[in-house]
């Protein structure tokens, strides 16, 4: 079925090597290809080849600086799931809920429910503002000078969260710091997609993920080493610790080169070619096949016009990409939908369930590392099993342990429930960590075009956003006592989200495993069906033959 409606649009696909600007054409007939525009279409086939049949080490070997640089600008996100983290888990800091809380009855302090939900929430407001923004100055000024001014601004927005006195001061730098954090959040994956080969893509995309666990893991043990102060200092000394990131972050972007597909998209070959060579090893990378890899670029941006004419916000929702602006998204939303918001208030959640401060910041330590370690193995993993199975295999397996979590939370809070609801609570994130987190990011940057990729991110970075808002509405009742106070049971709740992301995968999500850009282009404008969707055989440089 896929073949043969390949087969009814050879016409379209040669229109894509032979429609060129004026040259091309005489009195709106096109020409065939010239002798140069058959050499570049060569060059681009015969590196998209080259680069199909490269194993993972081999890429390494010729691209070791592109994944130092991707590897450094991914690094920013440590800082920001470091911050992120510190707001969740100093809802369990008895020194910070006595400073910014209300006294109970037992003597214990608590902040309301809609000053909980209010902190965060402060964040992915910020963060919506600053997604929008950073994907109309990328577009602009691109990657380098986009994340440096968001470092510099983040620099001077610390100050407020160092200086609160009041928890008015934590919300509104929240929403400041939440616009650089924004940038971060999409920049990264992005970048990455872009300078990598294919068989880095996974590994390189999945490893912003690999940062977000390395920030919690920070942040859970600094908070750990200070839960035995008395003072303000407690929760001001990790705030100031951010402070430490951003230096040696921005000197190394100084020296980060610039994606050679913004480049291209900006007309400057010249400029792409120097990039491309700064990414790659001189040694193992002739030039010959810097000149390949460059015609490649230029030849799926040129197919890409074809098929979408513009590279704004509106045209992610044109054609067919409204599906992969749809897949993108949910993609995201699914790290909510999940229940992984639940699992993230892991260390206030075992207190109200009966574990004392301490025991519960050592299970969120340990479970820090169990999602490192399931980041790591996510590498493995990925380069040998589909991204659809395996993200059908995580959801399945998160559903369940939600299930039991729920009905574990139906007696009242006793010792052993407690334990083992955070044993269950260290599993479910390390699953997490292994399928849907890191696969999120592979997913998000490979469905996208390559035009539209900035903005296709950016809207669905936004959706996980405000899935984050409605999740942080959704968390604070359910395990605050002076609210709901569901505890386990709210396991219930994420369990039916988790069940309809599920479902949605199943029919929707794609495989790209193993597949180029331009394959992928084709797959998505053919209208291959999901189940086709990573078997049907495609042939983008079919006019070349």
């Amino acid at each position: 079925m896929g073949a043969s409606k390949l087969s009814q649009n050879d016409t379209k696909q040669d229109a894509f090597v032979s429609e060129e600007p004026d040259q091309t054409r005489v009195n709106g007939t096109a020409l065939p290809p010239n002798d140069s525009q058959e050499d570049n279409i060569i060059a681009a086939k015969l590196a998209a080849e080259r680069e199909k049949d490269m194993g993972v080490w081999q890429a390494i070997r010729a691209y070791p600086k592109a994944v130092c640089f991707s590897m450094i600008l991914s690094m920013s996100l440590i800082m920001e799931s470091y911050d992120l983290t510190l707001t969740r888990n100093f809802f369990g800091l008895p020194q910070f809920r006595k400073r910014f809380g209300h006294p109970l009855d037992n003597g214990d302090y608590q902040l309301t429910p809609s000053w909980m939900s209010g902190l965060q929430n402060g964040t992915q407001v910020g963060q919506i503002l600053g997604l929008m923004l950073a994907g109309i100055l990328t577009e602009r000024y691109g990657y380098k000078k986009t994340i440096i001014g968001c470092m510099l601004f983040l620099t001077c927005f610390i100050f407020l969260f160092f200086f609160a006195t009041r928890i008015e001061m934590l919300f509104a730098a929240s929403i400041l710091c939440g616009l650089p954090w924004g940038a971060f959040q999409t920049l990264t994956t992005t970048y990455a997609a872009d300078v990598t080969p294919l068989a880095l893509r996974p590994i390189l995309t999945t490893f912003v993920n690999m940062c977000w666990t390395i920030g919690y893991l920070i942040s859970g043990g600094v908070l750990r080493g200070l839960l035995g102060r008395k003072d303000d200092w407690a929760w001001r000394i990790p705030y100031a610790i951010q402070w430490v990131f951003l230096p040696p972050l921005i000197t190394a972007v100084l020296f980060t080169p610039e994606s050679p597909i913004w480049l291209v998209r900006k007309g400057r070959l010249d400029d792409a070619r120097k990039s491309q060579r700064r990414l790659t090893s001189a040694s193992t990378w002739p030039e010959e096949e810097i000149e390949r890899k460059v015609a490649l670029i230029e030849y799926e941006n040129r197919m890409e016009k074809k098929l979408t004419e513009g590279v704004s916000y509106l045209d992610c929702f044109k054609g067919t990409n409204l599906k992969r602006t749809e897949i993108t998204c949910c993609a995201w939303l699914a790290q909510i939908a999940c229940g992984a918001s639940f699992a993230s208030n892991g260390t206030y959640f075992l207190q109200q369930v009966g574990l004392d401060p301490a025991q519960s910041f050592n299970f969120s330590l340990g479970t820090s590392g169990l999602a490192l370690l399931g980041t790591l193995l996510a590498w493995f993993i990925l380069t040998r099993v589909g991204r659809r199975r395996l993200y059908l295999c995580g959801l399945t397996s998160l559903f369940l342990i939600l299930l039991t979590i729920g009905f574990m939370g139906i007696p009242a809070p006793i010792t052993g429930v407690a334990w083992a609801s955070g044993v269950l609570l260290m599993i479910f994130v390390a699953i997490y960590d292994l399928t849907i987190g890191p696969i999120g990011y592979c997913l998000v940057s490979e469905i996208p075009s390559s035009r539209l990729r900035i903005k296709t991110v950016i809207l669905a970075r936004n959706t996980y956003n405000i899935a984050s808002i409605c999740a942080n509405f959704l968390n604070p009742p359910i395990l605050n006592p002076t609210a709901w106070n569901l505890r386990g049971k709210g396991g219930f709740i994420w369990a039916s989200f988790c069940l309809l992301i599920l479902v949605w995968s199943y029919f929707r999500l794609p495989e790209t495993r193993g597949l180029t850009q331009a394959e992928i282009d084709l797959l998505f404008e053919e209208q291959v069906s999901t189940k086709d969707f990573g078997v049907t055989e495609v042939e983008p440089f079919r006019s070349v033959g």
